[in-house]
């Protein structure tokens, strides 16, 4: 499975009421640090797609969000486990380091 496309309208449904972990990655065309990521976070989507949902929401189409949610930075990454943030990263990172993050949350919010 790939990545998905968020907006404001969808994000609740696909978001907040999703029955597994969802990474939301809020980004724009613009940034930089946001285009280096993507290839990462294409190939979790796929490796860990019975583990968690990774969402895109593109800050510059969708502002309500980003807003909502107090993104002042991009890439920001937040995990929303059962319609709450779980857990928020801001800055670009490896993949090795968004997949360590990831299980680190998955552990500590089933504990």
């Amino acid at each position: 499975m790939s990545t998905i496309a968020v907006s404001d309208d969808s994000f609740e449904s696909e978001v907040l009421k999703s029955d597994k972990p969802v990474l939301v990655d809020f980004w724009a065309e613009w940034c930089g640090p946001c285009k280096q990521i993507g290839p990462a976070l294409e190939e979790i989507a796929t490796s860990m797609s019975g583990e968690i949902t990774i969402a895109k929401v593109n800050i510059d189409d969708n502002p309500m969000t980003p807003g909502k949610y107090g993104v002042r930075g991009i890439p920001t990454l937040m995990i929303v486990r059962g319609g709450e943030v779980v857990s928020t990263k801001i800055g670009a990172m490896a993949k090795t380091k968004i997949e360590e993050w990831i299980k680190e949350t998955l552990v500590s919010a089933e504990a």
